[in-house]
């Protein structure tokens, strides 16, 4: 590959318009192109990369290792492009509001109380960006970064939403007890450290649980709210789904979580509105979620805004 040069914008398009149908044929009618003309463009980014993206099959498409890794690259550096336009062309007046957090604070927390910031706001506009896991480093393009963080670096401002405790939870229904726990499916994710075996030995139970491993929470959860096994949650994730009854807890013992998460604003969003409405909303709902949190315990690891 030669490494001063960028491949051609249009290459890049065909790629991730292919990627994402896994076809030729449907890529070439969203771009309005012909078959052939995605296939070449596709040989060619292939030949400037230096390996191949596509295993072809006969009657699909499927991603190399390294067109898997391409993809969300070459899809990151579209979003950043067209950002940045809408960015120019509404003259930088910040219309859209860019929260970034992860997919499971996203989907549990977030988007069922997204009613209560609307009505309370009703001009705010969002964009809401989702990974797998919190990045390493902060995003940049994001005016506010919601993390899943043990603490904060020192020299982020952030400041601290959640104080959790863990526990299991299952569908209702689901038969479980202490004494037989280690003969059922239990779910987890990696990610965390939030474990079974923190709890179980918090719970002094001698039997070392078998671990089912999920690459997100969410999965866990939706195993356990399936009744395939149990699922070990904590409060801010699993609230929404307890409180409408599609998850319960069968035991009462719970653990104190030693993550939390954290909110940040971007420097640049100090005279951004949409951004402190946002910041005010979410820590209003976090102080009714943890009301018993007194000032002497609010603030031990963050920095406050």
């Amino acid at each position: 590959m030669n490494s001063r040069t960028l491949p051609p914008l249009n290459h890049l398009r065909a790629f991730e318009a292919s990627a994402r149908h896994l076809s030729f044929t449907a890529a070439a009618g969203e771009l309005n192109m012909t078959q052939s003309a995605i296939s070449q463009q596709i040989k060619s980014l292939e030949a400037h990369l230096g390996q191949p993206l596509f295993y072809r099959r006969p009657r699909t498409l499927e991603l190399t290792v390294m067109g898997l890794n391409y993809v969300p690259v070459v899809r990151e550096a579209f979003q950043t492009l067209s950002r940045g336009t809408r960015m120019l062309l509404d003259g930088g007046t910040g219309q859209e509001l860019h929260v970034q957090t992860n997919l499971t604070f996203a989907n549990y927390w977030l988007a069922p109380r997204l009613p209560k910031l609307y009505a309370r706001h009703p001009n705010i506009h969002l964009h809401i960006s989702t990974a797998i896991w919190d990045p390493m480093d902060r995003a940049e393009e994001a005016d506010i970064e919601i993390r899943f963080l043990i603490s904060p670096d020192v020299d982020q401002n952030a400041e601290r939403l959640t104080w959790d405790k863990f526990y299991p939870v299952c569908a209702p229904g689901y038969q479980v007890n202490l004494g037989d726990i280690d003969q059922h499916r239990l779910f987890y994710c990696t990610a965390m450290m939030t474990t079974w075996d923190t709890w179980a030995e918090d719970q002094m139970i001698c039997q070392r649980p078998k671990i089912t491993h999920c690459q997100i929470l969410g999965t866990a959860l939706a195993a356990a709210e399936s009744g395939a096994g149990l699922a070990m949650a904590h409060d801010c994730t699993a609230k929404h789904l307890i409180d409408n009854g599609r998850l319960i807890r069968p035991f009462s013992h719970a653990v104190t979580m030693p993550e939390a998460y954290y909110l940040t604003l971007n420097p640049r969003t100090d005279r951004n509105q949409q951004a402190r409405w946002f910041a005010d909303w979410i820590k209003d709902e976090m102080s009714d979620d943890y009301s018993w949190v007194d000032g002497t315990q609010a603030y031990p690891f963050s920095h406050k805004i």
